[in-house]
């Protein structure tokens, strides 16, 4: 069994949380794009992680966890978070963590090109982590990344970081007019901080197609969600690599084979970090309501996140870019406070009325056609069946379902990994 874990919006929907939840009936897990931009958080026996760049299947011992080849690494920021889990009591070994020698690796000139570039964009900027995602990616297809596997090869490493510094400080010190980044310094750096992962780096393509082989079950954890995509996301406010469920075993390492599952995850609400239209977007005492009761700063950042009504228009763009064969709704607890819950159920764009979901300027126009569903009233933390739910909790359950296009199977009532319930299970 392959099954993917994906975001059905803007990130933030609780991925985490469920590759954990869901970890426990897999073999691998695997992380298949993005840096250490992710914030993934996951609450256990053991206490609160918030896992960067670590598959989330690292909190069960018996999981083997692979970080492939469409991965940006930042080996300074590995080398905390290893360490941070470690202190905790997490075991982590080359038998439980496989890193591809083909993921590039995220440099200190990286990061300072990210920060210079949102200095430069002023109001215009993107809404970067400033953790230097875009720029690594960039020099990705640009053919001037350092690779994970480069780290074996000492004497090619050398010369490899003196080809791409004198290129790199081209833009930094040339364009930018700011500091100048030294070779050595980058050799340095990468010694220091990759020397204690090469026991880690392998072709992970072999390793997991041998797994496939040997009827190992698999799942691969996207970072952020569908309208963060670079191609199919609302651009250019997105993310630099794919987060749809169809680049997971090209991401991961295996090109060859085909997904048997998508589980799409999405909030009961809407929430956003970063800049770009964002149609369902509350303001005033009504946003600080709900970023309140959800908690909604960023894992990674610590950023407030927009928040608004769960956005029917872009949940259901999001389920049909990522094919999800079934859906997880996240945080429905967080709702139990309103007395009539707010649901985006279509766009208005000069004066028209749509339930697809725009791109370009037709969605910087678009404003929010909202309907009113009942709400409940109660703690619903305690809830483990479908027949635990208030009436209206479970009538507004079957009302996303049906509006967004794909059964929702799991549904999260507390930030605890046991606080949820399976649907259809009476």
């Amino acid at each position: 069994m392959l099954t993917a874990i994906v975001g059905i919006n803007w990130g933030d929907e609780g991925k985490g949380r469920m590759v954990d939840l869901l970890s426990a009936d897999y073999d691998f897990v695997c992380r298949y794009q993005g840096g250490n931009n992710a914030g993934h958080t996951v609450v256990n026996e053991s206490g609160k992680f918030i896992l960067n760049l670590i598959p989330s299947g690292i909190l069960r011992p018996e999981v083997v966890n692979v970080m492939g080849n469409g991965m940006a690494i930042d080996l300074e920021h590995l080398h905390k978070e290893l360490n941070n889990l470690r202190d905790a009591g997490v075991k982590i070994t080359p038998d439980n963590l496989k890193i591809s020698d083909r993921a590039i690796i995220c440099l200190p000139y990286h990061v300072k090109q990210d920060i210079l570039e949102e200095e430069r964009l002023k109001d215009l900027k993107f809404g970067s982590t400033r953790r230097g995602i875009a720029p690594v990616y960039g020099d990705k297809y640009l053919k001037k990344s350092i690779r994970m596997g480069d780290l074996l090869n000492k004497e090619y490493l050398k010369k490899r970081v003196e080809q791409v510094v004198e290129w790199k400080n081209l833009d930094i010190a040339g364009g930018y007019k700011s500091i100048e980044f030294y070779a050595e310094d980058m050799y340095n750096w990468l010694l220091k901080y990759g020397e204690e992962m090469e026991e880690y780096i392998c072709d992970v393509g072999i390793y997991l197609n041998n797994a496939v082989k040997n009827n190992k079950q698999i799942m691969f954890e996207a970072q952020l969600g569908a309208l963060k995509d670079i191609d199919f996301g609302i651009y250019p406010y997105t993310s630099s690599s794919s987060t749809i469920a169809a680049y997971a075993p090209i991401g991961a390492g295996v090109p060859g084979l085909k997904l048997d599952r998508t589980i799409g995850i999405m909030k009961a609400y809407s929430s956003c970090v970063g800049e770009g239209p964002f149609t369902a977007e509350m303001f005033g005492e009504e946003a600080k309501a709900l970023r309140e009761a959800g908690g909604e700063y960023g894992a990674a950042t610590g950023r407030p996140r927009r928040v608004g009504p769960f956005d029917i228009v872009a949940s259901r763009y999001g389920v049909r870019v990522q094919g999800a064969t079934m859906l997880a709704l996240t945080k429905l607890d967080v709702m139990s406070y309103m007395d009539k819950i707010p649901v985006v159920t279509a766009y208005n764009i000069d004066g028209k009325i749509t339930e697809e979901f725009p791109m370009g300027t037709d969605l910087d126009k678009a404003t929010p056609v909202i309907e009113y569903v009942d709400g409940w009233k109660c703690d619903i933390g305690k809830c483990r069946k479908e027949s635990e739910l208030p009436r209206e909790a479970y009538n507004y359950i079957k009302y996303l379902e049906e509006k967004v296009g794909s059964p929702i199977k799991y549904v999260s009532v507390g930030p605890e990994r046991d606080d949820y319930l399976t649907m259809g299970e009476l």
